[in-house]
């Protein structure tokens, strides 16, 4: 058995308990990719991540994600919560201001903003509307008429994500999934809310194939929508997204177009500081 340094943090939040928890095992080197599958079943977490000394040139850290299912190539939340708990632990970065993270989509960089942290939305593997079978798919599995599903859009940057653009933010709300119908399907849904709201989204994500029915907070699917939605007018350069709502949670992700970048921005706060023994 060894003992590790290890960090559980909430991810797009000021507010202890009101974004999404993240696990992270510091050192994780000697570490056997079943142990960390077994140990991330066991947090039941919808992320716990591994720290690793890095392996491509230009990198700060190497991280491994797994969910209760299996390895992710990369997610957002336990991005910015690897590198706040990859900070804290004392790393230092090559270049002053910014983080390369290592991981199974390449290298991705991270900027500090103030206090809060935000990555670069990496490129989508797969963009472009959806076809007439995940259309129907999407329809059974939400439970929703035909003209209540504005959008279905391919935005996934690794995980897998399909997207459903609904009339508005109540009717994401609503949703009462049948996650049986989705088969598969790591499907993301958003809807506008009124105009002058303190949040201009309302983001719900569903990855049941992966152990986690419901994501309280994904940066990854929100980097995803960021890229349709202001590619494509539908969205301005900066918002902040709700998400979490429906879960008791109040995640906040923090969108800015910057050129050819697309930034997702969230705060982290640290909860429970101690050692994992594996």
């Amino acid at each position: 058995m060894s003992t590790h340094r290890f960090s559980q943090l909430d991810v797009f939040t000021t507010q202890p308990l009101r974004g999404n928890p993240l696990a992270v095992v510091h050192d994780a080197a000697g570490l056997t990719e079943a142990q960390m599958a077994a140990f991330a079943r066991w947090t039941n977490l919808s992320e716990t991540t591994f720290l690793l000394p890095p392996t491509e040139p230009g990198a700060d850290y190497h991280v491994r994600i797994f969910t209760p299912g299996g390895e992710l190539p990369f997610a957002g939340h336990p991005t910015l919560g690897s590198c706040h708990a990859w900070l804290a632990a004392g790393g230092q970065p090559r270049t002053a201001g910014e983080v390369v993270q290592q991981c199974g989509v390449g290298l991705v960089r991270i900027r500090r903003d103030g206090a809060r942290l935000a990555f670069a939305a990496p490129p989508l593997r797969r963009s472009g509307p959806a076809g007439a079978e995940e259309r129907a798919q999407v329809l059974a599995s939400l439970k929703l008429r035909d003209e209540q599903l504005l959008r279905l859009q391919w935005v996934d940057n690794g995980p897998g994500w399909l997207a459903a653009l609904l009339p508005d933010a109540a009717t994401v709300l609503a949703l009462q999934p049948d996650f049986a119908a989705m088969r598969g399907l790591k499907l993301g849904v958003v809807g506008a809310h009124p105009a002058g709201s303190a949040c201009q989204w309302e983001v719900r994500a569903f990855v049941p194939s992966l152990g986690v029915p419901e994501d309280p907070v994904t940066g990854s699917l929100n980097a995803g929508l960021a890229q349709w939605l202001i590619g494509e007018g539908l969205a301005p350069p900066g918002y902040v997204a709700a998400q979490g709502t429906a879960l008791g949670r109040a995640g906040r992700v923090h969108v800015q177009a910057e050129g050819a970048t697309t930034w997702i921005g969230g705060d982290v706060t640290p909860v429970v500081q101690g050692q994992v023994t594996l």
